[in-house]
């Protein structure tokens, strides 16, 4: 398999959701250094210039059980998830800054929070904001901004943690998942820290936070064996600082953009890069590294990955399909919905995603979806090169034998062939 074919891949579908038809043969032309530049060099197009930003207002607290505004409130609530969803999902699909949008899904993914118990639309949105905000920018800023996220603090169930009885969740979080990694404190560490993050209330409908002084530990802590008195903030710049974040952060980035098998290297040029805390820094020295071209670095797409780079490539737009309720079915049936990951874990990488169930799931998906495309790349490609050019089209390095011969098989079809593309493991996995 050819060098340049595979990494010129990754750079599409690693670091952006996939290619645009005409895109990828057009990078093989210019070359992997002029490939990486453009997915490093942020467009200055407003976001909102290509999708508008979805309605979403504060809806009060929920009516009382049978009370006639109950069904008002469930239809505005349902309404306004489902118009965040498709929201995000469209500027994915045609955002022209396609690192931003990945970047905020990655950190999606690490500081997990689910709307499942936020419940409100609202605090979900802001801390998306947020996420976007800082997505490429300075860890310690993203850091300190997610600890006072409303949304965080309801999923992690800060705004019961008090002086009297400070809840550890958010404090082995923020250690264990958020900043520094599995294993790299103690017990006691998280007893203390608990103690610092007391105080805080969250207005739920908005996701505003306060701290209420009354409910706030104010003591000084023992943690990481000195002792001293913290903010919240400062507890989090502390442990932003410490070494084990410069290798956590690198850490997570590998295992969600180069592999979720191998494990990384000592050398990985982005623990480096991460020294000063910079996102960004940490992202070009991972998209400049060598392992970019390692051909045993192969990753499985997430369903939302999947989907939305075929979106891109099929060139439709996810809220202008029919209908909303079945493309958000269709999601939840393969396991991933945007601002709905399954726990405070995130969503799972890898093989995870390559069941039989997972499979037919994804077959019965590319069957709602390709019918909704014009297929004008296949329609205006002759028949007999239909399988060799479609690999530029979806950006896939090389069709495996296996493939080659489905395609073949189906060429006359365009729905059918592009389905059996679409559902191949070639196009499933990055190479």
């Amino acid at each position: 398999m050819e060098a340049k074919r595979v990494e010129t891949a990754r750079l599409f579908h690693r670091f952006g959701f996939g290619p645009k038809p005409g895109e990828y043969a057009a990078a093989l032309k210019a070359g992997i250094p002029a490939t990486r530049k453009k997915v490093l060099t942020l467009s200055q197009t407003p976001n909102s210039s290509v999708v508008s930003d979805p309605q979403i207002s504060d809806l009060g607290k929920r009516p009382a059980a049978n009370s006639p505004q109950i069904i008002d409130f469930a239809v505005a609530r349902r309404r306004q998830i489902q118009d965040m969803q498709l929201w995000w999902l469209d500027l994915m699909v045609l955002s022209p800054n396609s690192l931003v949008e990945k970047m905020s899904w990655f950190w999606h993914g690490h500081w997990a929070t689910s709307i499942e118990k936020v419940e409100y639309a609202l605090p979900m949105y802001l801390q998306n904001k947020t996420l976007r905000e800082y997505c490429l920018t300075d860890f310690t800023k993203l850091a300190k901004a997610m600890i006072n996220d409303g949304a965080l603090q309801v999923w992690l169930d800060g705004q019961d943690s008090t002086v009297k009885a400070p809840n550890e969740n958010l404090a082995r979080e923020l250690m264990e998942l958020f900043t520094l990694g599995v294993n790299r404190y103690t017990e006691q560490d998280v007893k203390e820290m608990a103690r610092v993050l007391t105080g805080y209330q969250v207005e739920r409908t908005t996701g505003q936070v306060k701290i209420n002084p009354s409910r706030q530990d104010k003591n000084p802590v023992t943690i990481f064996g000195s002792t001293m008195t913290l903010s919240s903030e400062s507890l989090t710049e502390l442990l932003v600082k410490r070494k084990d974040c410069q290798q956590f952060i690198p850490e997570r980035i590998w295992y969600r953009f180069i592999s979720s098998s191998e494990k990384m290297p000592a050398n990985f040029a982005a623990i480096k890069a991460f020294s000063s805390r910079d996102i960004s820094q940490a992202v070009s020295a991972t998209v400049n590294s060598p392992v970019m071209a390692n051909p045993k670095y192969e990753m499985v797409k997430s369903p939302v990955e999947w989907f939305v780079a075929a979106c891109r490539a099929l060139e439709v737009v996810p809220s202008q399909l029919q209908t909303s309720d079945k493309l958000i079915n269709h999601l939840d049936k393969l396991g991933q919905v945007p601002f709905s990951p399954p726990n405070v874990g995130g969503w799972p990488a890898g093989e995870g995603w390559l069941s039989s169930a997972s499979a037919l799931y994804r077959v019965a998906f590319a069957n709602w979806l390709v019918p909704q495309s014009q297929l004008s790349v296949i329609r205006e490609t002759s028949i007999s090169d239909r399988t060799r050019k479609s690999a530029d089209w979806l950006g896939v390095p090389e069709w495996s034998a296996r493939t080659k011969a489905v395609l073949d098989e189906n060429s006359a079809d365009p729905e059918q062939f592009t389905l059996m593309a679409l559902c191949s493991p070639d196009y499933i996995v990055s190479r």
